[in-house]
């Protein structure tokens, strides 16, 4: 930030190219995830249904992916530290935001994975990879992973509209540079 050492601040410090690259492919993703996971669930019994389940399964896992690379880049780049402007309540409540929608991305694949497994439908990443079933089909199993990945989801798009209230809070409202940390351009 611009002329913050000559208001006693320390200036804001980016996160580096590569948890930006992570961050941004991994939003773009997500909120795809969902958009198609609120669509495809309406569908009628189809072959649209079936392509709209099986490129959710695969952009899934790729999140999975991706946000398993962020924690591996995330122990060996921690992110900066907050700007001074950052208020104790938000310095407390920051990490465990981040932690839950970590914690969300991680878990909602699984889940996924899981209940497609328990539902005898096995998954080839991307057409090509074949993953392996890690339970048993089972419609019990299957029934109470649906209700669970389901919860996950709508948990997930209460954590990201906190975190999107957060950025326009910082952003707009504040200006004090916790946003443009992680702006690509910067």
């Amino acid at each position: 930030m611009p002329g913050a050492e000559a208001h006693g601040q320390r200036p804001t410090l980016g996160y580096r190219p590569v948890a930006k690259g992570l961050h941004w492919i991994t939003a773009a993703a997500v909120f795809g995830l969902l958009a198609l996971g609120l669509w495809m669930t309406d569908l009628p019994i189809g072959l649209t249904k079936l392509e709209a389940y099986a490129w959710h399964k695969w952009i899934g896992l790729t999140v999975f992916l991706l946000t398993v690379a962020r924690l591996i880049w995330r122990w060996h780049a921690p992110p900066p530290p907050l700007p001074d402007a950052v208020t104790r309540w938000e310095r407390r409540l920051a990490p465990v935001s981040h932690a839950a929608l970590l914690v969300l991305l991680v878990a909602l694949p699984i889940t996924g994975w899981l209940m497609s497994s328990a539902g005898g439908v096995e998954i080839f990443w991307f057409g090509l990879v074949p993953l392996p079933n890690p339970v048993p089909r089972d419609a019990g199993l299957f029934e109470r992973l649906r209700t669970a990945h389901h919860w996950l989801a709508w948990t997930l798009m209460a954590v990201l509209a906190l975190h999107v209230a957060a950025v326009i809070r910082h952003d707009v409202l504040r200006r004090d540079g916790v946003f443009r940390r992680m702006w690509p351009s910067r």
